[in-house]
């Protein structure tokens, strides 16, 4: 958290939390949503500011029940999520960066949702992996110790079978692939979407 940031929390402690205005997608990217986006259940218009993705992602952290938010001054705006707390992108140098900018380290777990996304677990991070990734993804999906080709990756995610047999190899280290459900990931991993006022 940057230290103007804790300065201003002591200063004006009991601004009220702000819920509804920011959200982050499925690809990494923060959102301002208005009244108008509020109101029709839009995304909102992406915000591309340099200065302030940057502070968004340095104060971006969760309270108790794993409800996300930014702490913006004194205030917590909370973070309407469409997928998972982060949005991890491939990286040739780290594998895989979050959309915060950090590498994601010491993946320990990785999930298939029965659309095909991936997830990954590391460092007590979920990451939803940004589907225009997934092509570079495949590369490092195994079945019976082979690279898993097209037809059997659709018969996985189709009927389940063999589900103990998909892998996820990365970083010198292999997964088993096991399978959540959309619906699922919020409790299963412990966060909140939709954060609400209590």
């Amino acid at each position: 958290m940057d230290e103007i940031v804790k300065q201003a929390i002591a200063k004006w402690p009991n601004v009220p939390h702000c819920y509804g205005w920011l959200a982050l997608d499925a690809r990494g990217n923060w959102r301002m949503r208005d009244e108008r986006a509020q109101a029709l259940n839009l995304p909102g218009d992406r915000i591309t500011n340099a200065a302030l993705l940057g502070f968004i992602n340095r104060n971006y952290m969760h309270d108790e029940p794993g409800q996300w938010y930014f702490q913006n001054g004194p205030q917590r705006v909370y973070v309407n999520l469409e997928a998972t707390p982060y949005v991890a992108r491939t990286d040739p140098a780290h594998g895989f960066v979050l959309h915060t900018g950090e590498p994601m380290q010491d993946i320990e777990g990785a999930w298939m949702t029965e659309t095909g996304r991936m997830l990954l677990k590391g460092a007590k991070k979920i990451a939803i992996v940004d589907d225009r990734d997934m092509a570079q993804c495949i590369a490092m999906l195994c079945m019976r110790g082979r690279l898993a080709e097209d037809q059997q990756l659709l018969d996985w995610l189709e009927d389940g079978q063999d589900s103990d047999t998909l892998t996820f190899r990365h970083g010198g280290k292999q997964f088993p692939m096991q399978r959540i459900t959309l619906d699922a990931m919020e409790e299963y991993f412990g966060f909140v979407r939709e954060p609400r006022p209590v």
